[in-house]
């Protein structure tokens, strides 16, 4: 059941959406700037980084919906009907049994379309 909710934005969730992009851009650029540095402290400082801005979002409106999207998606995919190994392996084989006989199928018309344009165009041995 999803429940709709009306978004009501405030300024503060905007600056704070705001300073998560200039976080991750300032990242990005502070990221190659540090060029001589060790890739490890690099990618560190940038998991880091987006981690900072990955919590300054979830404090907002939007990153509260985005929770509530993610704990809905959870419960739907839980009762998904996953098929069993033998399921999925006899469809695997049906599928390609058929993809093998469309192709004959095909080849036929193909043949039978190129002979019957070299009998009206006089082309061909």
């Amino acid at each position: 059941m999803a429940i709709q909710v009306e978004s009501t934005s405030t300024v503060l969730d905007t600056v704070k959406l705001i300073l998560a992009v200039l976080l991750i851009v300032l990242g990005i650029a502070g990221f190659y700037y540090f060029a001589n540095y060790a890739l490890l402290y690099r990618a560190l400082s940038m998991v880091g980084i987006s981690a900072l801005a990955l919590a300054m979002v979830l404090t907002t409106n939007v990153g509260h919906e985005l929770m509530g999207f993610v704990k809905e998606t959870r419960v739907e995919v839980r009762k998904m009907y996953w098929p069993s190994k033998q399921e999925t392996m006899q469809a695997t084989l049906v599928v390609i049994a058929l993809v093998f006989i469309v192709g004959i199928i095909l080849w036929i018309l193909d043949t039978a379309l190129l002979w019957g344009i070299r009998s009206l165009t006089g082309q061909g041995g």
